[in-house]
């Protein structure tokens, strides 16, 4: 059993305490991240662009999802685990929503899902948390709408729009979400809509008045070199890391340096 749960995450907005979320695809990072403190481990569907070099999120399936987030379980004790549903697994109907995200829970051992959607997937929501199913939302840019959206862009700078959003956020709380992530929305909305709900928010380009920050390990780390955002601050460079080990690496084989005496074995 994780030691964060639903009510943690509530208690820490209670007191004020940030809650810090990472996305996580496999178990060794889920190791190293689980250790290093980290509140909550999304095993995000940003893993089919990340790991599995596709254009969207669109394409992931929930046999991928499923498969990665029970790598996470296995190298976490302490976080949170949280599987992103991937598109289509529970747009169609709350009972296909239930049908799918049951699968989720009971094939990973995660601890909660995430969907997209406000005032649209509140009754889905409702049906989910009825049969104990813990459900955190997604609002501004959903990146499984990006075609709708326009493209990755800003949510919510017009009135109408700011909103709609305020209007999604209380129908997500009031159906039972444990939590919402914001992603690019602009800081003063994130702010106003972080105050006025009793759950969690979760921010990725909204601003620090959020109750906690989530970012796309990959990004975080530097690894992916080919993107980049405003919102994405690099904590490493590991990219140039990496290249320069295999450029050693490659040097040393051809140069037969490598393996030396230390590295082999005798009889």
């Amino acid at each position: 059993m994780s030691s964060i749960t639903t009510r943690t995450l509530l208690e820490m907005k209670e007191k004020g305490e940030r809650i810090v979320a990472l996305t996580c695809y496999d178990a060794l990072f889920a190791r190293l991240l689980d250790a290093s403190g980290v509140d909550i481990l999304l095993v995000g569907d940003s893993l089919n662009q990340v790991l599995a070099g596709a254009p969207s999120t669109l394409s992931a399936t929930l046999d991928q999802m499923i498969y990665h987030t029970n790598m996470v379980r296995r190298g976490t004790e302490h976080a949170m685990v949280v599987c992103d549903m991937p598109f289509l697994s529970y747009q169609i109907s709350p009972e296909d929503a239930l049908r799918n995200c049951g699968r989720a829970m009971k094939e990973t051992g995660c601890n909660a899902v995430k969907i997209e959607g406000g005032q649209p997937m509140a009754a889905t929501v409702r049906r989910l948390v009825d049969v104990g199913i813990p459900v955190m939302g997604h609002l501004g840019l959903t990146p499984q709408s990006v075609h709708a959206l326009g493209g990755y862009r800003v949510q919510g700078r017009e009135d109408a729009e700011a909103g709609r959003l305020k209007a999604d956020a209380t129908a997500l709380q009031d159906a039972g979400a444990f939590a919402v992530v914001l992603e690019l929305v602009p800081a003063p909305l994130a702010s106003q809509i972080t105050k006025s709900l009793s759950i969690p928010t979760i921010g990725i380009g909204a601003g620090p008045a959020c109750d906690g920050q989530v970012l796309v390990l990959h990004d975080m780390l530097g690894l992916n070199d080919q993107f980049s955002a405003k919102f994405v601050k690099k904590y490493a460079a590991l990219a140039e890391d990496v290249r320069e080990a295999a450029r050693v690496f490659a040097a040393e084989v051809r140069e037969g340096r490598y393996p030396g005496p230390e590295h082999s074995f005798g009889k």
